[in-house]
């Protein structure tokens, strides 16, 4: 019997309907992210992702890839215009937009070759699926990583950080639940596809198939709805107090000197005296090297012992002919007991790669960056008086190797510091907010976000805000974290799962072109 399936050359949409709808989806796929955060948005703009790529030639996915991406990054990462202006957003968003391309024509092969290596329509279908899942995957993968250390930013597991399936993270991590998603849209998307197919022409079998088609879809939301977040171990409590001092700590603001310092002190005031484990201040709040500034390191010395506990702190530090963004645990009397240096400094923000070339291309943005941060080697994890607190500054907490390590130090809780000064009343705080929040499920632990600004937030082992101040003023929390031991399969598993998800739909797409080949070949020679 033959059997009865879309052509897997014949494109779902026409051209321009796909195009027109490509633009739409990528607005849609931005409005699952905060500050909007529609979740469910996300299941709507991937499926029309997918659903334009049907059927499609090499230049038609990567003409809608590109357009889809597009379309998602320049909203998306509006935000980058208020650091340097319209040129660095557009570059951003495009070379974005131009990988999202070069993946979708990868998901055009999947949907072209796997139907040609069955005549079970079923199995085809949700084999296209897990496919496509996989690819989409290692398409966020590389896009994270290279080049430059990548721009791991926007994956689909992201948009999930306040939904009720934020709690897979804890299992597979944000890469991982970024395929879960991926494959069930697919899985419906093919669903749709086979009963369309199939109604008119087998009204009976379409039934049996519907049924059988159905179970890995229900299989799936039952997975997404009923399984747990992993549970970590409760290991006591600590109290933190942090600051949010809302200083001049943007790139182009005017200040005077010490005055983000100066917006620390004052905003730490209504904390002295109080019984705290450790004092918490953001990314920049130290305008000036405590390592070589005595009335810095006095100013501090005092503060360790107004307050009666270590501070943790954070300021641009030069040793020898290189600058670092370290964070500090300083003690009264001791200074500076631990050191953390930034692990991923910002591209064309702390530093200029490849500064001869794009020098010649835009040199009065390039001038000015003058500072150059080399990339820490130092363990994320200090001993704060016997608890361990894993660390990470600003952009850090979109990298998982980071996160991963300090839970596999022993993290019991994750203190994260930033300045978000540079873009105010934009949409980039939020966003790497919801990355903070995904990063406490991840790993079951509990995570202080303390930003220069806001938004700043205390999260629980379960995403939850426990205490939070508004974005734009001064203030401080006071706050007992639950500590947790123990590691999530997220963190034990997640370098691997990445691996399989990378190299293993590379191969697989590899595999399936080669056998389609082959099949098409015999095929032509038996007829």
């Amino acid at each position: 019997m033959s059997v009865v399936d879309p052509a897997p050359d014949k494109a779902f949409v026409p051209l321009g309907v796909a195009a027109f709808l490509a633009v739409i989806g990528g607005a849609a796929l931005d409005l699952a992210f905060p500050s909007v955060g529609i979740w469910p948005l996300a299941f709507v703009g991937i499926a029309i992702a997918l659903i334009t790529l049907i059927g499609r030639s090499i230049g038609g996915g990567l003409l809608i890839g590109l357009l889809f991406g597009l379309s998602f990054y320049l909203i998306h990462i509006l935000w980058a215009t208020r650091y340097l202006g319209v040129i660095p957003w557009l570059a951003l968003a495009g070379i974005e937009g131009i990988f999202w391309g070069l993946g979708s024509i990868l998901i055009v092969l999947a949907y072209r070759w796997v139907p040609k290596l069955s005549t079970r329509p079923v199995v085809t279908h949700v084999a296209t699926a897990v496919l496509v899942g996989g690819i989409w995957s290692a398409r966020e993968l590389f896009m994270g990583s290279w080049p430059y250390s990548g721009f791991p930013w926007g994956r689909m597991g992201i948009s999930q950080s306040e939904s009720p399936l934020a709690h897979l993270t804890s299992w597979v991590g944000i890469t991982g639940l970024s395929f879960l998603l991926v494959t069930f849209t697919a899985l419906v998307v093919e669903w749709f596809r086979f009963i369309r197919a199939r109604w008119h022409t087998a009204p009976t079998r379409t039934r049996v198939g519907w049924g059988m088609f159905g179970a890995p879809i229900a299989t799936m939301m039952v997975l997404f709805l009923v399984l747990p977040a992993f549970p970590t171990t409760p290991n006591g409590t600590m109290t933190v107090g942090s600051v949010q001092g809302n200083g001049p700590a943007g790139y182009f603001d005017d200040r005077s000197e010490h005055s983000v310092m100066q917006a620390q002190l004052d905003a730490t005031e209504p904390l002295l005296g109080e019984d705290i484990d450790v004092l918490l201040w953001p990314e920049g709040g130290v305008d000036w090297d405590p390592l070589q500034q005595p009335t810095v390191a006095r100013i501090l010395d005092r503060l360790a012992i107004d307050a009666d506990a270590p501070i943790l702190m954070n300021a641009v530090t030069e040793r020898g002919e290189q600058y670092f963004n370290t964070s500090m645990l300083w003690q009264a009397g001791d200074g500076a007991v631990a050191y953390y240096d930034k692990r991923n400094p910002v591209p064309f923000g702390e530093y200029v790669p490849d500064r001869w070339f794009y020098e010649m291309i835009v040199p009065d943005l390039i001038g000015l960056i003058q500072r150059e941060y080399a990339p820490g080697t130092n363990s994320p994890v200090f001993d704060v008086d016997g608890i361990a607190v894993g660390l990470a500054i600003c952009f850090d907490v979109i990298y998982d190797a980071v996160i991963w390590e300090g839970a596999a130090d022993g993290a019991e809780v994750y203190m994260f510091q930033t300045n978000n000064a540079d873009f105010r009343e934009t949409d980039e705080n939020l966003q790497q907010l919801a990355f903070a929040r995904m990063r406490a499920i991840e790993t079951g632990r509990s995570v202080v976000n303390i930003s220069t600004v806001g938004t700043s937030q205390v999260m629980a082992p379960d995403g939850r805000t426990i205490d939070q101040l508004p974005e734009a003023e001064p203030g401080h929390m006071l706050t007992e974290v639950e500590l947790r031991t123990g590691l999530t399969p997220a963190v034990i598993l997640g370098s691997s799962i990445q691996f399989v998800l990378l190299w293993g739909s590379v191969g697989a797409l590899v595999v399936v072109g080669v056998a389609a080949r082959h099949r098409r070949r015999r095929t032509t020679a038996v007829q």
